[in-house]
């Protein structure tokens, strides 16, 4: 009886396994640029295992840990997801709730963006820092995946130069709520602060090359369609929901 019980838990864990596996199997698509156009070979190395750099890159991480607060980590969790809403829903220039297109096109955005992120990723290799150094205790749990570059950091600043192209006037607003999306990140534990610049780095590749695609312009010109002009002329001040900087 006791060895049934035990291959019983067994087919669980066998069972649950793949779906574990799944959460980490990203997707490829082609729908802007071309695989090629997304592996960027000549993209820029992090800092060298051990370096002076890498150390500093590392130091920063435990400083957060020291001073972080429970109201920064929790604002970290919500943006765990990286959905558009998750870190633009409250300051957006669209009409409430997000209109339908516009999430569709914004989620086939994400799911290129990630999967050319992805691609970077595969290339380095860089652990998470908690991998690194066990003294480190994410407050955003034990990420899966690579650290090098950020996927949050590449996909917040893709969608925030999105959105300053449709509302030039709030182009400061939004890319700072993306940097500050990139540096929750280093605040929860599951990024360095380099693996976020070159996310930045990523986004700024990326959004050059889809505004060479006829499909992506083509989402532009219907994401201009559907803007609630009465958001786009300047920031919403004291906008609800805005988090404050990280200090």
């Amino acid at each position: 009886m006791h060895i049934y019980k035990l291959l019983l838990a067994a087919a669980a864990l066998l069972a649950a396994a793949p779906a574990a596996c799944e959460e980490w199997i990203i997707p490829r698509t082609t729908y802007y640029i071309s695989a090629e156009q997304q592996r960027m070979p000549d993209f820029p190395a992090p800092p060298e295992p051990g370096s002076a750099a890498d150390r500093a890159d590392l130091k920063a991480v435990f400083d957060w840990q020291q001073r972080r607060t429970p109201e920064q980590c929790a604002r970290a969790r919500s943006a765990a997801h990286a959905g558009f809403e998750n870190f633009f829903g409250d300051i957006a220039p669209f009409p409430s709730p997000l209109p339908a297109g516009a999430a569709a096109i914004f989620r086939r955005v994400k799911t290129e963006t990630d999967g050319a992120a992805a691609d970077v990723k595969d290339v380095f290799k860089r652990k998470r820092p908690f991998l690194r150094d066990p003294a480190l205790d994410p407050c955003l749990g034990r990420a899966g995946g690579l650290a090098y570059p950020s996927g949050h950091a590449t996909i917040s600043r893709l969608f925030a130069l999105m959105l300053s192209e449709l509302a030039p006037a709030r182009r400061a607003e939004f890319l700072k709520r993306a940097d500050e999306a990139g540096l929750d990140r280093v605040i929860g534990g599951v990024h360095h602060p380099a693996d976020i610049e070159a996310g930045k780095r990523l986004a700024d590749r990326l959004f050059a090359a889809y505004s060479k695609s006829k499909a992506f312009k083509a989402d532009m010109r219907a994401l201009r369609g559907m803007l609630d002009k009465t958001k786009t002329k300047a920031a919403v001040a004291g906008g609800k929901g805005a988090p404050a900087k990280a200090k």
